[in-house]
């Protein structure tokens, strides 16, 4: 491999065949659960951001349907069913310090389950909107929470 300039662009290329590799984001999901008025939040269990807030979110697998994949990420990490309703965003996300994230985010309906935090989160719990946590992981899920609060008038 050598780096070389393409498409306006410093990129790996391979210097036997010239594949060129192209660093390119990550889709992940995001999930807007609102239950009764409040919003679902899953406090982080581990790195990046420990300990801070998000909305439970993560990167979808090679072989998944992006809606498949947010009703995954809440059932693991909330316990809770959801039925994915509407595209509310899709965000470009830089704070990652893992790589460069698209974030699709669906509003959720909440269909039951037993509300537990999952092996990637150390709480779960519902906050009323108007009143969410300082400490976000993601300044992106705060925006949407934000978008939301603006557009829904909560």
């Amino acid at each position: 491999m050598a780096v070389q300039r393409r498409e306006g662009r410093l990129r790996p290329v391979c210097t036997v065949c010239g594949y060129v590799h192209y660093f390119n984001p990550a889709p992940a999901v995001a999930v807007v659960v609102i239950h009764d008025g409040q919003v679902l939040l899953v406090r982080r269990k581990y790195e990046p951001r420990q300990g801070l807030w998000s909305l439970p979110a993560g990167f979808v697998e090679w072989d998944e349907d992006i809606r498949e994949a947010a009703v995954r990420e809440a059932k693991e990490e909330t316990g809770c069913e959801v039925a994915i309703g509407e595209l509310l965003g899709v965000y470009s996300a830089f704070e990652d310090e893992r790589t460069h994230v698209v974030l699709i985010v669906f509003r959720g309906q909440w269909r039951g389950g037993n509300l537990q935090a999952g092996d990637d989160a150390s709480e779960v719990r519902f906050f009323p909107l108007a009143l969410l946590p300082e400490d976000f992981a993601f300044r992106v899920h705060r925006q949407v929470l934000e978008e939301l609060r603006e557009r829904d008038g909560s």
